[in-house]
């Protein structure tokens, strides 16, 4: 089973605490997406991101100055959105390292997919920017089935807690004979389900722990899944779409 979440748009850099274990199995492209990135204005740069002067600013300097082979931070810990936060891989113990290591595939638009210790530097790049390049008019085009193959494992199965922007990049391209299990998380208002982005997330990365802690190969042991409040509804859930609700506080 192989799991797959988003990135966080904020990164941070972090040399010491952790080794990293290799560069992105991308690397090549990710080159290939600096240089066209640095090829463009300031201002085409901010549209292109969608931001405001400051983090433009930021960023654009990031990449203008940007090794990515040099001064590098383990990608589940550069990241730094709420999913990570409720994840926290700082305190993972060796054999939950093990685990996500094995399992855990992140999704990017710049290195496309990464491995939990994979050595990457902070940059801006989501994957539904409009970068034209090598003759394609997105980032979806650009990675085409790529992303789809680097993390289809050899059972066939693929848990999903990414964001719909990230999980269409492999979604596209499934076949037959694979199967991926998207979790949704949600609290049941007027008559249905109602997700809401921040606890999702929190969700998620709540999701990452609990499959680590209890190194979870079997998508049935999945539906064990209890924090946060969560519940998983087997009346609500299909084969491919588990459906955890979050209970009422008591009192």
């Amino acid at each position: 089973m192989r799991i797959i979440i988003s990135p966080a748009k904020k990164m941070n850099v972090d040399t010491d605490t952790f080794a990293c274990q290799g560069l992105p199995v991308f690397i090549e492209k990710a080159e290939t997406l600096k240089e066209y990135i640095k090829s463009l204005s300031y201002e085409e740069v901010k549209k292109l991101w969608g931001c405001n002067d400051k983090l433009a600013k930021l960023n654009y300097q990031r990449f203008q100055e940007m090794d990515l082979k040099k001064g590098l931070t383990p990608a589940l810990i550069s990241y730094e959105g709420i999913q990570y936060q409720y994840m926290a891989p700082e305190v993972f113990s060796e054999k939950e390292w093990a685990y996500v290591q094995e399992h855990l595939r992140i999704l990017s638009g710049f290195y496309g997919a990464l491995k939990p210790l994979d050595g990457v530097t902070p940059y801006r790049l989501e994957m539904q920017a409009k970068a034209a390049l090598e003759g394609c008019s997105n980032l979806y085009a650009f990675w085409g089935e790529r992303l789809y193959l680097e993390v289809m494992g050899e059972d066939r199965l693929i848990l999903n807690l990414a964001s719909k922007e990230y999980s269409k990049a492999v979604e596209k391209y499934l076949t037959d004979q694979d199967r991926m299990i998207t979790c949704v998380f949600g609290e049941w208002k007027g008559g249905k389900i109602v997700q809401k982005g921040t606890q999702a997330k929190m969700a998620r990365g709540e999701m990452v722990r609990f499959l680590a802690e209890h190194q979870i190969e079997d998508p049935e042991e999945v539906k064990r899944f209890d924090r946060l409040r969560y519940r998983f509804r087997e009346e609500l859930s299909l084969d491919r779409e588990y459906v955890f609700v979050k209970e009422a506080e008591e009192g």
